[in-house]
């Protein structure tokens, strides 16, 4: 969705509901997702860069302000793509607005840093230890 700043990014919402009024105004009904940068804590190391968290703040626009269409994948499914488009992104998180709470509060730790994974960064396993 477009910000209202042009020199922002556009906004990411998940569209609930489609409306219009009396006046053919269409509005919809959105639930947004956040970028890291945008939580409670900032962004983190292992965010990856298309990383979004869907969050528990709804709202209503107006339809005019939609920019285009994007895809959140699971987290799962969008390490599986095999070509990351600009409309591509993914969530692991669910975010609560008003606290900067997450669901699931913890992920998983894959390598000797004990950070969770980024799927923007390179790991390689080793055959031996099968360590990361």
């Amino acid at each position: 969705m477009r910000p209202a700043d042009s020199e922002k990014q556009p906004y990411v919402a998940r569209m609930e509901k489609i409306e219009a009024d009396h006046r053919n105004n269409v509005k919809v009904r959105v639930r947004w997702y956040y970028r890291p940068e945008e939580s409670i804590g900032g962004r983190r190391q292992f965010h990856g860069a298309k990383e979004l968290f869907l969050s528990d703040h709804y709202d209503v626009q107006s339809a005019h302000t939609i920019e285009g269409k994007c895809v959140v994948h699971s987290f799962k499914n969008y390490t599986k793509l095999e070509n990351v488009g600009a409309e591509d992104y993914f969530c692991r998180f669910e975010y609560k607005a008003a606290t900067g709470g997450f669901t699931p509060d913890r992920v998983a730790v894959y390598c000797k840093c004990e950070m969770p994974y980024n799927p923007n960064d390179l790991m390689v396993q080793c055959e031996g230890c099968k360590d990361w």
